[in-house]
């Protein structure tokens, strides 16, 4: 059984992965469809931005986040002029960590998935008048909807997952920005091996769930598109 600090740090973990999974959706969407259409010739440098997080270590980012997010930081300073409090040590920081670090797992599914729309059904929409902003909503999202389900389940499960970004930017605050991995780790080095192991069946469990709804979607999906 979960304890109550590790129920509190499992709560923090699932309502961070929430918020930043519908942020990744609202930015990486209109971010994915732009680089799935353009014909820009250094796109391949935003690309490269955008998957630095599937090569760069947690703590490095997770270092210069926190340079950023900092008092001294660019933002931090923009906060403190704002009379805004630090993001620093934050579950506000913790956010847009997880957002940074969660993104090209959200934009590359959906680039993947807008790309294999091809250009007929949006030549097809435009000729009946259609807008841009007609065709990514009524088209282009709805054509992409296996895509945008594995990218949702993607940056919630990476979300669930982090611990060098978490604990770079939010520190390990009980009830503020302790998430479930940083729990864990706790755990592990106070030898609390049963606590340890309580919250990681936890993960484990919740993940194969949520990872078995994806591909039963998916193969679901796909009975009905034959």
């Amino acid at each position: 059984m979960l304890g109550e600090s590790d129920a509190t740090a499992l709560l923090i973990t699932l309502k961070l992965a929430a918020i930043s999974t519908v942020i990744l959706v609202l930015i990486g969407s209109p971010l994915a469809w732009w680089m799935a259409r353009t014909h820009w010739r250094l796109k391949f440098l935003l690309e490269a931005v955008i998957a630095m997080p599937l090569v760069l270590p947690p703590t490095v980012l997770g270092f210069y986040l926190l340079i950023a997010l900092g008092p001294q930081g660019p933002i931090g300073k923009l906060m403190e002029w704002m009379g805004a409090e630090s993001l620093a040590f934050s579950f506000s920081g913790l956010v847009v960590g997880s957002v940074i670090y969660s993104l090209p797992f959200v934009v590359q599914p959906l680039q993947n998935a807008f790309t294999a729309i091809g250009h007929r059904p949006l030549e097809v929409a435009s000729t009946l008048g259609a807008s841009p902003l007609d065709r990514f909503f009524t088209v282009g999202m709805p054509l992409a909807r296996r895509g945008l389900i594995t990218a949702m389940a993607f940056g919630f499960a990476h979300t669930i997952g982090e611990f060098g970004v978490a604990l770079m930017i939010g520190g390990s605050i009980p009830g503020r920005t302790k998430v479930a991995s940083i729990a864990i780790y706790d755990h592990v080095e106070s030898l609390e091996y049963s606590h340890a192991h309580s919250l990681s069946i936890a993960l484990l469990l919740f993940s194969f769930i949520l990872l078995a709804i994806v591909y039963a979607a998916h193969r679901q999906s796909s009975v009905f598109a034959k």
